[in-house]
């Protein structure tokens, strides 16, 4: 039995990190998904292949301005909604495959918002096969002709693998082969697939890589894992079922091995040889994740799903036929394709209970994340050394290692265009931005072993050379093969220069009967060698024919015991694979009834929950209708009322202007008549002047039980006074303050009381008086013809004994503002009849009264 290797996790040469270690960003990609309908408001514009653009959606203001900001955001690469899985696979993963090849690490990683689109871009669906089934598929591809035979690279429960020799694989295939746990690779795979799973990737899409080592042997691994409510499950355990009792499945921990790489303790790790191998592994794990309805997403994924690929790679010895025994040439290369479970907030997805557990440690893991990458972006670029808090989340525990440069990263965030998700997508379009910022070390080469290349094909062109020439000859014999010979005679010692240039020249003839007479020396004892060896030979094949023909007679003997035997177990068998068959199928029909079942009832408590809700709402905005009808029916009422005493008004001021008017042009018409009179009569006596007519009056035209008019009564008939103008003290030099109450009203008229130098305040304080010699207060108040009178009330602000700080009123300036339509009502009703003609009614009106007060008291004190 041949010694037992070891192979590690490949890792960094040491930990000293040296400052021209060559460094890569993290590659963040963005991928946009299509809308779900067309009526649907899109908030993600793709300007460019590397920039994408936010629009806020409609309602929404962005900044405290109220203006609508849009902002870009550049990636390595932008995959709009027309890309297809093809596409995003040969950008993403398919150099992370080549980097798995040449024996170094890569974690891929989908990040978004819930219902973005990131279990499509991973698994995919039936025709548009994901990254992860391309990734399996172009990996088998490329190392199929090269793979180990199973069982040779054996997992040791410790992150490394145990190298066994052709012996002791065989009898694990035939240990391993007898139980009937362990799933076998189907024989048509494509045909048993599942499902689901069938004719993802069509051949004219597959790809392989063509740099792959053929001097060495592969071997892959896949583990599948979840991590829930910060714990960690095994999704291809196999747990005992008990009908009765059932067990939930145990958690794991994770470990660091002697490298100091992370790793899930405890975890299954599936040997498997081709694509459909592993997808069936997959999808046995992929019934057991976790999802559930919720309001966003019909199947929300409810944890990190982990898909592990490990695979072993070591160097085939230098006859090229078996594996090199040393575990110092053994590499091992894994990658890590997650698929991270969406953020979410409760507010839209309505989650109560387990749901509202699960959405909490969800939206926990993925702070966590965001936190670690803010720090390393922060010791990067900051030089600081603060201490990254990997520990608080499984998800950063696990991935550790390729954050220090154990591997490459990339990232992909998927984003949902509809506008309903504007405010989580600027989340992550945030930490998208700050993760590319991160750099991280890139793997280095592993070095090559110092063997001749091309040992695999010499050993198979030399299997099949001495297939045919046993079948053409029918024995090993080779005498007359010119190879041979030729290689023979390369063995035997080098012929001496041959050349004779002197007659007397006694030396090299010798020389050369010598060496003659030596290489035949050699032929010969290589002739007896070879004869020696061929009698061994026959008679060892003679002793094995013997042998062989009494193991035929005996295998014989005991074919016929078991042929009965296997006949009764076949019955059996076939009854036992009916039932289980038939459990199977009782199994599974449980199973879809259960999930249809549960989609159903929490259908039905979503809807009852809708319909209570919209009840409420409903009744709500009935009484709410009901009090608006009985709020405005008031309004309606005041408000006829109001304009039915404005009209009367309105009536009763124009029926006066009229009646004034008809008077003077009555009066005019009078004067006119006595001055023609008086012509015409020549040298008549002078005639008595006939009575002036009385105006008519104000108090007789009203009726007696008229109510006073709200409008202000005319103005009197004497001219008006021209007071000297005084020049208000408020444009002076000396500091102010200005108090402005918050309830004032903004009136748009020409003149407004601005003060220059002034303290505004909307409650006056000590701290403002002190700093002022003048007090202003604007005071607004409602007059009686409906309009708004503004008072500015002025004094000075001196200090009082105790300390404090006292106002002493000294004068008041009123700002009116008047209606032009009421100006005719506030003439003068002078006897004059030509100032009452030629008066131009105003347009409208606004003046300033200023007001001399005496002071009130000794102050007001503040």
């Amino acid at each position: 039995m041949q010694r037992q290797g070891k192979a590690k996790t490949p890792r960094r040469p040491g930990h000293k990190k040296t400052s021209n270690t060559e460094k890569d960003p993290v590659g963040v990609y963005c991928r946009i998904r299509p809308l779900g309908a067309d009526d649907e408001e899109c908030c993600v514009e793709m300007i460019s292949n590397t920039t994408i653009q936010l629009h806020p959606p409609d309602g929404l203001k962005a900044n405290r301005n109220g203006d609508f900001k849009e902002t870009q955001y550049s990636f390595k690469k932008v995959f709009g909604i027309q890309t297809t899985q093809k596409e995003l696979f040969e950008d993403v993963a398919k150099p992370l495959i080549e980097d798995l090849i040449q024996c170094k690490n890569g974690l891929l990683f989908t990040y978004g918002v819930t219902g973005s689109g990131k279990t499509f871009t991973m698994t995919g669906s039936p025709g548009q096969g994901g990254l992860l089934p391309r990734s399996l598929d172009m990996l088998f591809n490329s190392i199929s002709p090269y793979q180990a035979k199973r069982y040779v690279f054996k997992p040791d429960d410790k992150n490394g693998l145990e190298i066994q020799s052709q012996v002791d694989a065989l009898l694990e295939r035939q240990k391993r082969e007898n139980m009937q746990s362990v799933p076998k690779t189907p024989v048509s795979s494509r045909q048993k697939a599942d499902p689901e799973f069938a004719d993802m990737i069509s051949p004219e899409q597959a790809c392989k890589y063509d740099s792959v080592d053929e001097d060495s042997s592969y071997s892959v691994f896949v583990s599948y894992i979840e991590i829930y409510n910060n714990y960690i499950y095994d999704l291809l355990e196999d747990a005992p079922f008990d009908p009765i009792r059932p067990k939930t499945p145990q958690s794991k921990i994770l470990r660091e091995d002697q490298n100091h790489n992370m790793y899930v303790a405890g975890c299954v790790e599936v040997e498997v040889k081709s694509t459909e191998e592993a997808f069936e592994v997959f999808w046995k794990g992929q019934k057991k994740r976790r999802i559930a309805n919720t309001q966003l997403n019909r199947e929300s994924s409810r944890s990190h799903s982990v898909f592990i690929v490990k695979l072993a790679q070591a160097p085939l010895d230098a006859d090229g036929d078996h594996i090199l025994q040393d575990k110092n040439q053994v590499n091992v290369s894994q990658l890590c394709l997650v698929d991270l479970a969406g953020s979410e907030r409760t507010s839209r997805t309505r989650a109560e209970g387990n749901r509202l557990r699960e959405a909490g440690n969800i939206n926990q893991s993925l702070m966590t994340l965001r936190t670690c990458i803010e720090v390393l972006r922060e010791n990067q670029m900051c030089g600081t050394n603060k201490m990254v808090p990997y520990r608080d989340s499984k998800v950063t525990h696990l991935f550790k290692n390729y954050f220090d440069g154990e591997g490459k990263v990339r990232m992909i965030v998927c984003v949902n265009p509809k506008a309903d998700d504007y405010d989580e997508t600027m989340l992550v379009m945030r930490f998208a931005e700050m993760t590319q910022e991160v750099e991280v070390a890139r793997p280095v080469d592993r070095a090559i072993y110092a063997l001749p290349a091309g040992r695999r094909h010499r050993n198979q062109a030399f299997k099949e050379e001495l297939s045919r020439r046993l079948e053409e000859r029918g024995g090993p014999s080779n005498a007359d093969d010119p190879e041979l010979m030729n290689q023979l005679i390369d063995s035997l010692p080098a012929l001496p220069a041959c050349e004779l240039l002197d007659a007397t020249d006694d030396q090299t003839l010798p020389r050369l009967v010598e060496v003659l007479e030596r290489r035949h020396r050699i032929r010969q004892m290589m002739t007896k060698q070879f004869s020696k060896a061929a009698i061994t030979l026959k008679s060892m094949l003679q002793d094995f024919d013997s042998n062989f023909s009494a193991k035929e007679n005996f295998i014989h003997d005991q074919r016929g015991k078991l042929g009965e035997k296997d006949k009764v177990i076949s019955s059996q068998k076939t009854e036992l694979e009916r039932l289980e068959n038939k459990s199977k199928t009782l199994e599974y029909k449980i199973d879809i009834l259960q999930k249809t079942t549960n989609i159903y009832e929490e259908d039905k408590r979503s809807l009852q929950q809708e319909l209570e809700t919209r009840e409420q709402r409903l009744h709500r905005e009935l009484s709410e209708r009901k009090r608006m009808e009985q709020r405005m029916q008031g309004m309606v009422a005041d408000t006829k009322h109001k304009w039915e005493k404005e009209c009367e008004r309105r009536v009763n001021a124009k029926q006066l202007e009229m009646q004034n008017q008809l008077w003077v042009k009555d009066e005019k018409l009078k004067q006119l008549k006595a001055i023609v009179t008086e012509s015409s009569s020549g040298s008549a006596g002078p005639t008595e002047r006939p009575d002036k007519p009385q105006r008519p009056s104000r108090e007789k035209d009203r009726p007696a039980t008229q109510k006073r008019s709200a409008s202000p009564s005319p103005m009197p008939t004497a001219p008006p006074v021209h007071q000297r103008h005084r020049r208000s003290h408020s444009t002076g030099g000396e500091k102010w303050v200005d108090h402005t109450p918050s309830t004032n009203l903004e009136l748009d008229t020409v003149m407004q009381p601005i003060i220059p130098n002034a303290i505004k305040v909307s409650a006056p304080s000590e701290k403002a008086l002190a700093k002022c010699h003048k007090y202003v207060l604007t005071h607004q108040e409602l007059a009686s013809d409906g309009e708004i009178h503004t008072k500015l009330i002025k004094g000075d602000v001196f200090k009082t004994r105790g300390g404090g700080q006292a106002v002493q009123f000294t004068d008041i300036e009123t700002l009116k503002q008047e209606c032009p339509t009421a100006s005719s009502r506030k003439r003068r009703s002078g006897s004059g009849t030509d100032d009452q003609e030629n008066r131009v009614p105003a347009v409208s009106s606004s003046h300033v009264d200023q007001k001399r007060r005496k002071p009130w008291g000794n102050g007001c004190e503040k």
